[in-house]
């Protein structure tokens, strides 16, 4: 398809091939590494789960142990397989007695790497067999009921009850949304462990865990068949515990989970080195599972000036949708982020706003992109909200997003109720209907300010790209290059449970999720 913005083709390759050797480098020190939070991933596929008596997750207690015996290098999957070899018991069985100090799993008799791994493959199986019944699932519901048209729809509920939270997602499953993001609560990104069970409190959002999951995953099922609409489920899959949460939704069958490395060093200072090591894995979970992720290239411009960093949002989609394809994930799953947070009051804003819109969509034409809504420059004014709203409605359904997180009118004054989600999906709604088809309708002026200002952004993208490969990713964001702000590579958190591989480690579950095994 021609390029409606008069993009050089050959600049996008060389961006898009920049990207790649940028990625494949951090993969070969991501190969090298693993975390205490990727190997509780491993146990969390493999079944183990509950709590101890002082309610630390059992994932924990069990990588605990080894990490504290020094052999966490060697992988909880060998670990488990060989005492599986010695004792008969189930991991999930291993995991309670370990807990109950009734078992030294590291003070066993050793077999061999081979004959752990054969021993745990019919766990590993087990757990892939669970993940494949719930993508067929999730398909099914497709075929048999339908879902909304794109761009889908895509509101938050964040009350901290998860009750609370299932009434308000069915109201706006009611009332037209075609996805639900549960926000989590704040600060459970820095947490280096998952919460258990339902959970009722929470400030600014829903703690994130595997028994939420179920509860708001039944509830949006039932809704759905109600409305004769599938209704997508979201969470994060990020922080310190990014693998674990991709694992339990992929269990739980969620749909969308946000997941990006970059945002986690960014904002929530958690370390390059430890995020990049768990990112590789959840996303290979979430390509196994036709989990569509999200990447928070959105979040630059809180921080950074929407109209100068431009560049480094295209710069950082090119890096994600790289290090998605290292982790096999199909285009149509991932869901690169940008956002309108242009300055209202700049002149032509809405110009660039769409050049940079239509640029994502003629760069990754099958991705699904997330559009983020203004935040940095709502007031309280909700007239003048609605209106900007609005504008951003029309740049979505104009550009082709997939993936509309919808602005709320109060948005900087309280988190939304009932009647504000209404109000944002019936704005959507009506602006999509009465422009679907502008994209196609509508060419630019050669030579004028949205095929301008395009090829000024792919060609700065570029240029950067080219720095980045040069002086190395790490570099790159300790001079604080995304964003505007600056991380150490040795600083943030999470560092202490980042362990360089032996030459018996292995992950069983990477070889055949990578080779789509069902």
């Amino acid at each position: 398809m021609k390029s409606k913005l008069n993009l050089d083709p050959k600049v996008v390759d060389s961006a898009r091939s920049c990207a790649g050797r940028i990625a494949s480098s951090m993969q070969e020190f991501i190969e090298k590494h693993t975390t205490v939070s990727t190997e509780r991933t491993i146990l969390r596929l493999l079944g183990v789960d509950g709590i101890d008596d002082v309610e630390t997750p059992l994932p924990n207690v069990v990588v605990d142990q080894i990490k504290d015996a020094g052999v966490l290098s060697r992988g909880v999957a060998y670990w488990i397989g060989n005492t599986m070899i010695q004792t008969g018991f189930s991991p999930q069985e291993i995991a309670e007695k370990m807990s109950a100090g009734e078992l030294d799993i590291t003070k066993l008799k050793l077999a061999t790497k081979e004959e752990a791994e054969a021993r745990i493959m019919p766990s590993v199986m087990e757990a892939l067999n669970k993940i494949n019944a719930q993508t067929k699932k999730r398909e099914d519901y497709i075929a048999k009921i339908g879902e909304g048209k794109k761009p889908y729809l895509y509101v938050i509920v964040a009350t901290g009850n998860i009750y609370e939270d299932v009434i308000q997602a069915q109201a706006a499953g009611r009332q037209g949304a075609d996805i639900i993001a549960v926000i989590r609560t704040t600060a459970q990104s820095l947490l280096d462990y998952v919460p258990y069970g339902p959970t009722t409190e929470g400030f600014g959002g829903t703690y994130a865990t595997q028994e939420n999951f179920k509860i708001m995953r039944k509830a949006l099922d039932d809704v759905g068949e109600e409305v004769g609409r599938y209704i997508r489920l979201c969470n994060y899959s990020s922080g310190m515990c990014m693998a674990e949460i991709a694992a339990m939704g992929a269990i739980e069958r969620l749909d969308v989970m946000l997941n990006d490395a970059l945002y986690g060093i960014l904002f929530r200072d958690i370390n390059m080195q430890r995020t990049l090591v768990d990112q590789f894995f959840s996303r290979v979970i979430i390509g196994y599972s036709g989990i569509i992720f999200n990447s928070g290239e959105d979040n630059y411009l809180t921080t950074d000036d929407a109209y100068e960093a431009a560049h480094t949002v295209l710069a950082s989609q090119f890096i994600n949708e790289q290090f998605a394809v290292l982790a096999n994930i199909k285009e149509e799953q991932m869901g690169l982020g940008h956002a309108f947070e242009m300055d209202p009051d700049m002149e032509n804003g809405f110009l660039y706003e769409l050049s940079q819109a239509v640029m994502a969509k003629e760069i990754f034409p099958k991705a699904s992109l997330k559009y983020m809504p203004p935040t940095k420059f709502m007031t309280g004014n909700i007239f003048k909200g609605h209106v900007q709203d609005a504008l951003f409605n029309m740049i979505s359904v104009w550009s082709g997003q997939s993936l509309q997180l919808l602005g709320m009118l109060t948005e900087a004054i309280h988190t939304p109720h009932m009647q504000d989600r209404y109000l944002s999906i019936e704005n959507a709604q009506y602006v999509f209907n009465n422009a679907r088809d502008i994209g196609s309708e509508v060419e630019f002026k050669a030579g004028g300010i949205i095929q301008e200002r395009a090829k000024f952004v792919l060609g700065e993208a570029d240029e950067l790209l080219h720095t980045i490969e040069e002086e190395g990713l790490f570099r790159t964001i300790e001079q604080g290059k995304f964003g505007g702000v600056k991380r150490a590579r040795d600083g943030g958190k999470g560092l202490e449970g980042v362990c360089v591989l032996d030459e018996n480690y292995f992950n069983p579950f990477i070889p055949l999720m990578m080779g789509g095994v069902r």
